[in-house]
């Protein structure tokens, strides 16, 4: 069985509509797949439709932001009941923070004298399929891009857009706790995303993990997409000594980007896989 439990559509910041990304998981011999959009479900009914057809797994998937320690961090959501109304209460104040994020962007821009940014990162994303959600960082990133403000993605988030730079709008996110209880009552399972990505010492990547055990989180991401093999093995030591889960996944956003779907390190053979789970309901005892 070939797992991709991150990835992501035009619902949120990837390049493909979310029945392409079921389609090109299917044919990378993908068979569970959870799409996992960030702050939104908006995808999931066109990536179903799609995946009864191709015979693919499709497990409820959703990325949500909040906070611990200053910093933004992601949590996975997983088969849960999408009709939660804590789920559809918090997605809706996500979704109103995620506009005014992306004003907030393009008004700081315009004052660097990057008029358009809203107008046109939002014609880039919609360029590449409906959603009602802002649009997010890579959109501004390739709108900066094209309007030859900078050479490429990589330059525009190295200039304006990446963390600490003048595009990079602090959110009002519901903290972890916070987010980790309406998970909860939506009956998720949940797991902690790319835990090695964030600027943190090992010290402070430790106390995340203690918090979000704490906190009644069932699993860590220990292997996100091609990240160095040490990184896994790091993050394989924290889920062995907290008794957490483990979960993969590629976080797919575009094809040729630096992930792919199906895609990743291997996940050591001693540790348990989050998606063996996904038939029982899940237990939220804390640590």
């Amino acid at each position: 069985m070939q797992v991709d439990l991150h990835c992501h559509s035009t619902a949120s910041d990837g390049a493909l509509p979310p029945a392409e990304v079921v389609a090109r998981a299917h044919g990378r011999g993908i068979t569970t797949l959870a799409l996992t959009d960030h702050d939104t479900l908006e995808g999931l009914d066109e990536a179903r439709g799609v995946a009864s057809e191709l015979g693919i797994q499709l497990i409820n998937g959703i990325e949500l932001s909040c906070t611990w320690g200053g910093a933004t961090i992601h949590v996975l959501g997983y088969a849960f009941d999408s009709e939660a109304p804590a789920l559809r209460q918090a997605i809706a104040h996500l979704h109103q923070g995620r506009w005014l994020r992306a004003e907030e962007i393009s008004r700081r821009l315009a004052l660097k004298g990057m008029e358009g940014a809203l107008d046109g990162a939002r014609a880039i994303q919609l360029a590449q399929g409906e959603s009602d959600n802002a649009p997010a960082r890579p959109h501004f990133a390739e709108f900066l891009v094209r309007a030859g403000f900078v050479k490429d993605r990589a330059d525009a988030f190295r200039k304006w857009l990446g963390s600490g730079k003048l595009g990079d709008v602090k959110q009002h996110w519901p903290t972890l706790d916070e987010t980790l209880e309406t998970l909860r009552q939506s009956n998720a399972w949940i797991s902690l995303a790319h835990p090695w990505q964030y600027d943190f010492t090992r010290s402070k990547r430790r106390k995340l993990v203690t918090a979000f055990a704490a906190a009644g989180g069932h699993a860590l991401e220990v292997v996100n997409g091609m990240q160095p093999a040490e990184q896994v093995g790091g993050l394989a030591i924290l889920a062995r000594e907290f008794g957490l889960l483990a979960s993969v996944g590629s976080d797919f956003h575009a094809p040729g980007d630096w992930s792919e779907l199906g895609l990743y390190r291997p996940l050591p053979d001693d540790l348990s896989p989050l998606w063996t789970r996904f038939g029982c309901a899940p237990s939220y005892n804390a640590v």
